[in-house]
């Protein structure tokens, strides 16, 4: 699953990076919310990933107020970049002439209570539901089922859900592809001349 995470979201930022068509600002929210995504889920799945392999929870003081230092940081970005993205979309639907100038304190505000319909209420549901029965009970299975939903899988789901479908995403890296496929052949040719 961290690599699935990893790749795609990867892919997200080479699509966007390499499409000058692509520099839009869905497109830019778009590979920032993967690089962001790549970065939540790189404070906590090595780790996780490490106490698997060696069968120990034991983790330094240090260690901890680091990796939960990162990991609000990285979610408070991702909530962000989420809310911006919302905005972008609602000002493109809604107002596709007026796009450029209706950005205001109002609609920014509107753009929060937006973000929330959607992965942001996902993630913080979970998280809030892993501590607070973590306090009532001590299953460790749902807890940890718990930490695997909002720290794994929305992170490894957001390329799908946000880009891979889009045709223009698609293309992008089709292209891209396309084009690599293309100079590799020529560049090995050439130095056989050389």
């Amino acid at each position: 699953m961290y690599l699935i995470t990893v790749f795609g979201n990867l892919l997200i930022i080479l699509a966007v990076s390499s499409d000058s068509h692509l520099h839009t600002p869905m497109y830019i929210f778009l590979s920032i919310l993967s690089f962001v995504d790549i970065c939540i889920t790189s404070t906590t799945i090595p780790k996780m990933l490490l106490n698997i392999h060696i069968q120990s929870k034991v983790i330094t003081y240090a260690g901890c107020m680091t990796q939960m230092y990162f990991f609000l940081l990285f979610a408070g970005l991702d909530n962000y970049i989420l809310t911006m993205m919302a905005y972008d979309h609602f000002l493109a639907i809604c107002h596709p002439f007026h796009y450029t100038v209706n950005m205001n304190q109002r609609q920014c505000d509107l753009m929060v209570l937006v973000s929330w319909l959607s992965v942001v209420s996902l993630f913080y549901c979970t998280s809030q539901g892993m501590y607070v029965s973590s306090a009532a009970t001590q299953s460790s299975h749902s807890s940890a089922t718990a930490t695997v939903l909002y720290t794994v899988v929305t992170p490894m789901l957001n390329p799908f859900i946000y880009s891979l479908r889009n045709k223009d995403i698609r293309r992008s890296l089709k292209r891209f592809f396309d084009n690599q496929t293309i100079k590799g052949p020529m560049v090995l040719g050439l130095k056989k001349y050389i």
